[in-house]
């Protein structure tokens, strides 16, 4: 979890390959219409965001059933995150991926193909609410995407 550019997609695809277990990215479940905003610049609403959380967390719910997932996913307020770990209670975990602001607008003014452009991330940022201990388990990623992904499985106890 954790604002654009932070590597919730390349470090949950290579910690779901650890693992043995498919990845989802949560950005593939917004609406056309939510989709269509972000490309224009406009940030998304909590009504916005209400029912693609609540279908993310429906298909969390047959993910686990199936064996598990990693799913990316921003996650940005507590409110976000309490409706995604109803999906499996126990079974859900959140890793927050913190990196310094510059890294971020640095890796989003690079990245090719995404619907959502960089001048969000403002809008992210003051949207976010950073878990808390009791929430999340916080891993800086500010290495290589291999090597975040070997803290999270680690950090996590699972490798």
């Amino acid at each position: 979890m954790g604002v654009a550019g932070v590597g919730k997609t390349t470090v949950g695809k290579l910690v779901a390959d650890e693992l043995g277990v498919p990845f989802h990215d949560g950005d593939t479940f917004h609406s056309v219409e939510s989709r269509r905003k972000m490309a224009a610049g406009i940030p998304l609403t909590e009504e916005d965001r209400e029912p693609w959380l609540r279908d993310l967390a429906r298909r969390m719910r047959e993910w686990e059933a199936a064996g598990g997932a990693v799913v990316a996913c921003s996650a940005l307020r507590r409110r976000h995150r309490e409706l995604l770990a109803c999906a499996a209670p126990g079974h859900v975990r959140f890793v927050y991926l913190d990196v310094d602001e510059e890294t971020i607008r640095s890796r989003l003014a690079a990245r090719k193909g995404h619907y959502m452009p960089p001048t969000l991330l403002d809008s992210q940022l003051a949207t976010l609410e950073p878990p808390g201990p009791d929430e999340a388990v916080c891993v800086e990623a500010v290495g290589t995407p291999e090597e975040t992904a070997r803290a999270v499985v680690e950090t996590l106890g699972w490798g």
